[in-house]
């Protein structure tokens, strides 16, 4: 897999960091894990939301193609995990744009929002007001937490302060998402899917999981977890390794309690290919990393001093051989047996720089990997659209979608995300159409 240069130069351009408060307050991350277990099963999820869960319309603008509402409701997560929620997030904010003339049926999409979608503007200008045009489908677009209006006042633009808001944001979403899907059913809406770019494609899959029924998933440049993202794409130059590696050796919590809580996500997540080694020495190079924290963690197994011992060269420039598996491994260890361990002799640099990125990659794949939550009910309504050279969501050496979800469709597009993002929504919007027929065709008195 190649990595688009435009991904990596686009990149370079944003110098705010990620992560700046570090990993969050350990209870916090406890009660998440606590909660994920809930989640990711959809039989124990049937009850949680009520199917006359109240929402709200307090706008309505009309226009020449369509109407659109706006609309509000509080968030479950509020309800069922107390507090977990920044105060600003608690009230869910959505826009419902709904054409004056219906072509058949009265077919609904969800939008989730990606990176960096504040508002409604986006999603509103490039994807709902063609797909009125196009196919007089109708979408709601959901704000996210920590976004727009539901910004925390202390949070940079959209740089989540800890690693656990991405994973409040995405239980807030399935819930959010389990709201919305029942207030449009209740409405005689008639079919309903979900979508979304980047992140918002990753968070639909994440709602899809959780819903009890067939239904249309287009996830748009997304993929199976979202630790490849902050440990080998070209978003892990933007995370604040430092405070992370700092709060990870300080607190002790993370590796004496919080790794115990973690789960293996099945069928070997943690493989790292010769392909994707490849691919990590080419992100080195095009990223000209030379001495800090950056993309990928350049890692030996020794052969000299004791048997299994492992040396870690983190972006030093002093190894031409890497074996990312290393980390994995140092994870596993953990998980057995459950305290510190003292690497300071055998290893080149200090053990929480290593331990770090492990555990970075335990927590995010025990919150955001699709092996973890439920299978849709019906795999064969999901048409995937990945971009083939895309350098933020790299999909080596973890599992495909295809494994986790047999039967889903995969397109690939020629290029990186970034020009996928820019040039390629017509492709998008035509996958949504496609889905949608073929629900259609195969469910038509599911209604």
């Amino acid at each position: 897999m190649g990595v688009s240069r435009l991904d990596v130069f686009y990149r370079r351009l944003l110098l705010t960091k990620l992560f700046i408060g570090g990993w969050g307050k350990p209870e916090d991350l406890k009660r998440i894990f606590e909660f994920r277990k809930i989640i990711g099963d959809r039989e124990k999820c049937k009850s949680l939301v009520p199917k006359d869960y109240p929402v709200h319309i307090n706008k309505t603008e009309e226009f020449t193609d369509c109407h659109i509402h706006d609309g509000f409701f509080i968030s479950p997560l509020e309800h069922l995990v107390p507090g977990i929620l920044p105060p600003e997030a608690v009230k869910a904010r959505f826009q419902f744009i709904v054409p004056k003339r219906w072509q058949k049926d009265r077919p609904v999409c969800i939008h989730l929002a990606g990176t960096g979608d504040h508002f409604f503007w986006r999603r509103r200008t490039l994807m709902a007001r063609p797909m009125i045009k196009e196919a007089g489908m109708a979408s709601l677009l959901l704000e996210n937490p920590y976004y727009g209006y539901r910004k925390p006042k202390d949070q940079l633009r959209s740089c989540l302060k800890n690693v656990s808001d991405l994973f409040v944001m995405g239980g807030a979403l399935i819930l959010e998402s389990t709201v919305l899907l029942q207030w449009l059913e209740r409405e005689g809406y008639w079919p309903l899917g979900m979508t979304g770019i980047s992140m918002g494609g990753y968070m639909a899959s994440l709602a899809v999981t959780n819903w009890p029924k067939p239904i249309p998933l287009i996830p748009c440049l997304s993929w199976s977890t979202a630790s490849s993202v902050f440990i080998t794409g070209v978003l892990s130059r933007a995370v604040n390794w430092t405070e992370l590696e700092k709060q990870y050796a300080i607190n002790s919590v993370y590796e004496e309690e919080i790794i115990k809580m973690l789960e293996y996500c099945g069928a070997d997540s943690f493989k790292m290919g010769p392909e994707l080694l490849k691919n990590v020495e080419s992100l080195e190079h095009l990223l000209d990393i030379s001495g800090d924290h950056g993309v990928s963690r350049v890692a030996q197994r020794s052969t000299a001093g004791g048997e299994g011992r492992v040396n870690v060269f983190l972006s030093s420039g002093n190894s031409s051989e890497t074996n990312v598996d290393a980390l994995s491994r140092n994870l596993d260890a953990h998980k057995t047996h459950g305290k510190k361990r003292k690497y300071s002799a055998q290893f080149c640099l200090p053990t929480s720089h290593r331990e770090s990125i492990s555990f970075m990659k335990g927590v995010m794949d025990e919150c955001t990997h699709m092996a973890n939550f439920s299978v849709p009910v019906d795999t064969s309504l999901i048409i995937v659209v990945q971009a083939k050279e895309d350098a933020y969501i790299p999909r080596t050496g973890v599992l495909s979608l295809q494994e986790i979800w047999p039967g889903c469709e995969v397109r690939y597009l020629n290029g990186g995300h970034v020009s996928a993002y820019l040039f390629k929504q017509n492709t998008f919007r035509q996958a949504i159409y496609d889905a949608f027929n073929r629900f259609c065709l195969k469910y038509p008195n599911l209604h």
